[in-house]
């Protein structure tokens, strides 16, 4: 009986702590439901949307067959660039596609070189050209593509890490988009290859099926794609020319996609779609250490190119109204000024609050953080999943999310301060430093 009322006091203390702080729960439930609700509407619609334009009503069939050149930067990558050639060369589309490993410092990465000669030689597939390049001297990504694309003779080019291989209707999925003129650009879907590697990628596995594999689809259906991935992304050629192709500096996929978008006021019909069943697969870090190496660089850079490089386009002169507003909101906000918010809450309610009033409150946003996030893995499952036995694998790693997911935003906030304060953007690892160096400044 003394266990019972011991329950029912620790109980009523925390209800009493609740209802002392009220005016807590009136100023957070706004702020989470407010500015996330019409992200997730976008995302619920624009899903819900592309599965009834693709699975319910049957879509038009195509015979457009342009030529494809899909330029592979390696670098280091040893012989899994075989797999990446290989899973070109085994495309299903008819048309005729131009496969191109540029090899940056192929002095130094001779076992690359290599092993993407031996792929070119063993091509004897119809429609199937390989070339390698090397780049005897490393120059970095950015040059990587350029030279690439330099020699790309198709229509549409696909860019591709040498790490990342393809499931083989993956052209004919991307192609027909490009039917549309008024399409410039698309980003392509990527999955996690190596998910049970450890327990930090069966976290990226999850963010990669609902942020990219959820979030893209949906958001693409309103042409408010964000980033085409530097991993997978196709392009017009002529216009990939046009604009100066890839970009010196860092993030040189954020930032292509956004000198894209600052022509979106001059093309109003101009849309940049998701090719959500044009499927890559990409190996994710695998120890905490390697994972945060790489989103302190992915953060760091999201701020360089967002206030440093490209701060004076950001206008609805050049972007248009709704990519304008929802680029400061979800691009701005909840990308930069967003992970601080989140740190300075933590920290007050740690300060302020009484530990029982704490741990209830966190209690609580766990429970609705899950159940949101149990939501959309379902939801993206029912809707997109083509593997869904290997994205049901995940679903007893969602509770464990949360966590990472906090955790990534305190490693955002440091590599944002990290950006501001020590221009951590020109210490990439995408290129030498005496690349950087010679880029302009910001």
């Amino acid at each position: 009986m003394s266990e019972l009322n011991t329950v029912i006091y620790i109980v009523a203390d925390i209800w009493h702590q609740l209802s002392e702080n009220l005016v807590f729960f009136i100023w957070l439930l706004p702020l989470i439901f407010i500015y996330e609700l019409p992200l997730m509407m976008l995302v619920i619609s624009g899903v819900l949307r592309f599965h009834y334009i693709n699975f319910i009503n049957i879509p038009k069939e195509s015979f457009y067959q342009p030529k494809v050149s899909c330029i592979i930067t390696c670098y280091a990558e040893g012989k899994a660039v075989m797999s990446t050639i290989s899973s070109l060369i085994e495309q299903t589309y008819d048309g005729e596609i131009e496969i191109i490993a540029v090899v940056d410092g192929a002095v130094q990465n001779a076992k690359t070189y290599q092993a993407a000669l031996l792929s070119a030689a063993a091509c004897k597939a119809n429609n199937r050209k390989v070339i390698v390049l090397p780049k005897w001297q490393r120059g970095g990504r950015v040059s990587t593509l350029n030279a690439g694309l330099h020699i790309a003779s198709g229509e549409i080019v696909i860019n591709a890490d040498a790490d990342t291989s393809f499931d083989n209707d993956m052209v004919a999925q991307v192609v027909p988009y490009f039917e549309d003129p008024n399409v410039p650009a698309l980003a392509g879907a990527l999955r996690v290859t190596n998910v049970k590697e450890s327990l930090f990628t069966r976290m990226q596995a999850i963010e990669y099926l609902i942020s990219i594999q959820g979030g893209k689809t949906g958001l693409s259906q309103w042409n408010l794609i964000n980033n085409i991935s530097g991993a997978f992304g196709a392009f017009r050629r002529k216009f990939l020319i046009q604009i100066g192709g890839w970009d010196t500096h860092t993030a040189e996929d954020l930032d292509l996609t956004v000198r894209i978008k600052q022509y979106f006021k001059r093309h109003p019909n101009w849309r940049i779609p998701f090719a959500t069943l044009a499927i890559g697969h990409t190996d994710a870090p695998v120890t905490l250490k390697e994972l945060v190496w790489q989103r302190l660089r992915w953060d760091g850079d999201l701020l360089f190119l967002y206030f440093r490089k490209h701060w004076p386009a950001f206008t609805p002169r050049l972007l248009g109204f709704s990519t304008f507003v929802f680029t400061l909101i979800y691009g701005f906000l909840q990308n930069v000024l967003m992970p601080f918010i989140i740190l300075i809450y933590s920290i007050g309610i740690v300060v302020m609050y009484p530990w029982q009033f704490v741990m209830s409150i966190s209690i609580i946003l766990y429970c609705i953080y899950l159940c949101i996030l149990l939501f959309f893995y379902l939801f993206v499952l029912i809707a997109l999943s083509e593997r869904l036995k290997q994205d049901l694998y995940l679903l007893k790693w969602l509770p464990i999310y949360p966590f990472y997911a906090l955790f990534m935003r305190m490693v955002c906030v440091f590599a944002l301060l990290n950006e501001i304060a020590r221009r951590s953007h020109e210490e990439s690892s995408m290129a030498p430093w005496w690349v950087l160096k010679r880029g302009r400044k910001f």
